[in-house]
């Protein structure tokens, strides 16, 4: 990726999709840095979550803010950042695309339900429970068919879906 002009990325979709392990991988491959966006969640997200409890779109609000302020200031330093955000409505998606200028790239991990379910039931330690999955895909409006967004099947090993996750930017970086 150019350093002259900074570029930003947000590996989305529901949770178990793979974000993080995509995302990392992706950033290596790209030389950029790597941003986890659930860090930057109040913790009184994380334990709602951890309760089982869906987030309201105002729990989301300043979470998104915070990452559509590190993603501007990253670019603002001609820097090329990788950040992970469900980013699951087309609403999200606006809000950090004007914090980015619209300067900003979406890579949607792209799975059956099933697929994700067996997903999230296999990781240790994470505050998110199975019993969400279905409220964030009820949530989920797809992005796929929006301006700058790459879609890619998970149904495949994280060497595959980052080399199609590549694939698919090299058209839009």
């Amino acid at each position: 990726m150019s350093k002259q002009a900074g570029r930003a990325i947000i590996v989305m979709g529901v949770s178990g999709a793979g974000k993080s392990s995509v995302a990392e991988r992706l950033a290596e491959s790209l030389n950029c840095r790597f941003m986890e966006g659930d860090s930057l969640h109040p913790q009184s997200n994380v334990d709602k979550m951890a309760q089982g409890t869906p987030l309201t779109d105002e729990d989301r609000w300043p979470w998104l803010d915070v990452i559509g302020e590190k993603i501007a200031e990253a670019l603002a330093r001609s820097e090329d950042l990788v950040v992970t955000c469900s980013a699951l409505k087309v609403v999200y998606r606006e809000r950090l695309r004007s914090a980015a200028g619209g300067k900003l790239t979406f890579v949607f991990l792209k799975g059956s339900q099933e697929l994700l379910s067996r997903r999230m039931g296999e990781r240790k330690g994470h505050f998110m429970p199975t019993s969400l999955l279905q409220s964030q895909l009820a949530t989920l409006e797809s992005p796929e068919g929006e301006a700058g967004v790459v879609t890619v099947d998970i149904d495949a090993t994280l060497d595959r879906i980052v080399a199609d996750a590549v694939a698919g930017l090299t058209d839009t970086i």
